[in-house]
């Protein structure tokens, strides 16, 4: 082998060592921000037609405050999710227990082939919480006990990739052959992420809005008024990030609330949700199918794949570096 193939192969290497020392030691969140900060950085700054710029401290100049505006914005954003979950009225604990409560009361109502499937009262689906949570201890530390870490990592994650675009824009961009084989694999990589996440990001708005359009207009309009609309709707676009299994989830949580009125707005309630889905079943098509390149069985058996062996992070990753592994698969032309 000559040496553009020794460097390759050892760029792949090193590579798939990064990535899976994310995955396995949590740095998962500060790889994804740092990438999302890049991305929207190289997103933004050509709008701004740097080339007609004098200098290069004009440069890094505008550089510097697009990436301090990226990463002070999506600060602000995530602390704001998180002051709305927390401190809003209808907030994520009051949903659990509102559908806790739904399901208790809802028994009588549904046909004992369902109700066999059903926890028995408030207390059983508390005790099949708490057992799901034993088993993903592990996985929610990040969630749990280690939340300050997981911001932190998230912060250094975002300032990283500022750097890094100021880097690109100040270096001379003479590398020797292992450096500009790992660029290459980074950029790959990057080029995966912006694909898969700004793909998702407009499905999961897309499934936002027509939910919201449901939930707060159709059914009022209809003398229905479900309780916590403003928590299922931003539910709705934070698990719609996740490809095919946020759908189910956040179907499952509007379905449930909508027993709270009756067996009748629940299937109707599910009736419009199979309507949308078909809809955006076309849109994922148009969507996914010319970014990510990927059915939704290859993705889903990605994420089984990635949860068996990293869990709850495999889920999130799995899209993400299935993309990348196809990309590079397919600049061989072996795919």
């Amino acid at each position: 082998m000559n040496v553009e193939q020794n460097t390759r192969i050892a760029a792949w290497i090193v590579v798939a060592l990064l990535l899976f020392i994310a995955l396995n030691n949590h740095l998962l969140p500060a790889l994804l921000a740092g990438l999302l900060v890049y991305e929207l950085v190289h997103l933004l700054a050509p709008r701004i037609r740097l080339k007609q710029l004098q200098g290069g401290k004009a440069k890094i100049a505008v550089i510097a405050l697009i990436a301090a505006l990226i990463v002070g914005g999506l600060s602000a954003l995530i602390v704001g999710t998180a002051v709305f979950f927390r401190g809003d009225a209808e907030n994520i604990p009051m949903l659990l227990q509102k559908m806790a409560e739904i399901l208790e009361s809802s028994r009588a109502m549904l046909p004992p082939s369902l109700v066999h499937y059903l926890p028995t009262d408030v207390d059983a689906l508390k005790d099949t919480v708490v057992h799901w949570l034993k088993e993903h201890a592990g996985e929610l530390q990040t969630v749990g006990k280690e939340t300050g870490r997981m911001a932190a990592h998230i912060l250094i994650g975002m300032v990283i990739g500022a750097m890094i675009s100021l880097r690109e824009v100040t270096e001379d961009h003479r590398h020797g052959p292992f450096a500009s084989a790992l660029i290459e694999r980074a950029s790959r990589l990057g080029a995966s992420f912006r694909r898969v996440v700004f793909a998702q990001v407009r499905i999961a708005a897309l499934n936002a809005t027509f939910t919201g359009i449901y939930l707060a207009v159709i059914l009022p309009l209809a003398g229905v008024d479900l309780p916590l609309v403003k928590t299922m709707v931003a539910l709705t676009f934070l698990l719609g990030l996740l490809p095919v299994i946020g759908n189910l989830l956040s179907n499952t949580i509007i379905v449930i609330v909508s027993l709270s009125l009756s067996v009748n707005v629940a299937l109707g309630s599910l009736a419009f949700l199979i309507v949308i889905h078909k809809l955006e079943y076309f849109l994922n098509a148009r969507i996914v199918g010319t970014q990510i390149r990927a059915s939704a069985w290859e993705l889903l058996l990605a994420m089984l794949i990635m949860e068996s062996i990293f869990g709850l992070a495999g889920v999130v990753a799995a899209p993400i570096y299935y993309a990348y592994i196809k990309d590079e698969l397919a600049a061989r032309k072996l795919i």
